[in-house]
């Protein structure tokens, strides 16, 4: 079990050093500088601007002194908002895009679980159908494009939820309906098509040829090995609504990480972006990496070593 974990500990940190890397040559390449604007300070201020954020040297010194500055846990001050650090901007806004965040996880594995196991049990009836037309239009209709059909029906014309703003707990319903929409339909097919192979395998029909009841056939077989294929897409899941969150509290006006992250990247503050985006990867690996310890305990069939027995 060590060896396992190292070793994906091991590929997460190769992964995170990719990332890094990859991001920071990116943004170089692109054309001008954070002081780019409409009010260009003087040459002598540029230039002490560029001296203190290490601009004025070479791409490559740059990318060495910020690997040390990383593993020291410093990201650095932003370019643009004086005298703040990148660890203090991310510390302050990631509460409301946690919050948003843990609520739309939670509603995307409940009623996406709840859904497949409906569509399976009544396979062919009616209440399949109606889950099978919720999860197309769920994975057909981009988020954003959701999230503002919500907001134009629900908040402006019904006047049931405010439009923007994120105060009090209904103030999550919409963001969390736009974020979970996409998950949810994905959780709900994965459930429908694993529930109906394990309800048609041979180990059930003997399960009740031997008389076991229906809750323990359900409880014992069907729901564990039915939800396998949902262990494995929370980290993806995870992944989806994370970054699908950059967008949805734009549209909502959340003054969460990911609206910081838009204006940063609007404003080329480069050491924002690249504190962000590496705060970002981090949380997403972590996602992948609890995902497959939790699949190891889950389905025992799966080798430590990796693959699954044959």
């Amino acid at each position: 079990m060590l060896r396992y974990v190292a070793s994906k500990f091991f590929y997460m940190l190769v992964s995170l050093f990719i990332l890094i890397s990859a991001t920071f040559f990116l943004m170089k390449a692109i054309p001008g500088d954070p002081f780019m604007g409409e009010k260009k300070p003087s040459p002598e201020i540029l230039a002490r601007l560029m001296e203190q954020y290490d601009l004025d040297k070479p791409v490559f010194q740059q990318y060495t002194k910020y690997l040390g500055n990383i593993v020291q846990g410093d990201f650095g001050l932003s370019m643009k908002k004086q005298g703040q650090s990148v660890t203090d901007i991310i510390i302050d806004t990631f509460g409301p895009s946690l919050r948003l965040g843990l609520v739309a996880i939670v509603v995307s594995v409940i009623v996406g679980v709840l859904l497949g196991m409906l569509a399976a049990l009544y396979h062919r009836k009616l209440i399949d159908n109606i889950a099978m037309i919720i999860s197309v239009l769920g994975i057909a209709v981009p988020s954003f494009v959701l999230a503002s059909l919500l907001q134009f029906v629900l908040a402006e014309k019904a006047g049931i939820f405010n439009v923007m703003g994120f105060e009090g707990p209904l103030d999550y319903v919409l963001p969390v309906m736009a974020l979970s929409a996409q998950p949810i339909a994905f959780i709900a097919r994965l459930t429908r098509s694993s529930m109906l192979e394990v309800l048609h395998s041979d180990y059930i029909k003997t399960a009740k040829a031997k008389g076991l009841n229906w809750f323990a056939i359900m409880f014992r077989h069907v729901i564990r090995n039915g939800i396998l294929p949902v262990v494995t897409y929370v980290g993806p899941m995870t992944a989806n609504i994370i970054t699908g969150s950059v967008v949805i509290e734009q549209i909502f006006g959340i003054g969460g990480i990911g609206k910081q992250f838009v204006e940063s990247i609007t404003n080329r503050d480069y050491t924002v972006i690249m504190g962000i985006t590496i705060f970002y990867g981090i949380l997403l690996m972590l996602a992948r990496f609890i995902t497959d310890i939790v699949y190891v305990f889950v389905d025992p069939r799966i080798k430590l070593t990796g693959g699954k027995e044959g």
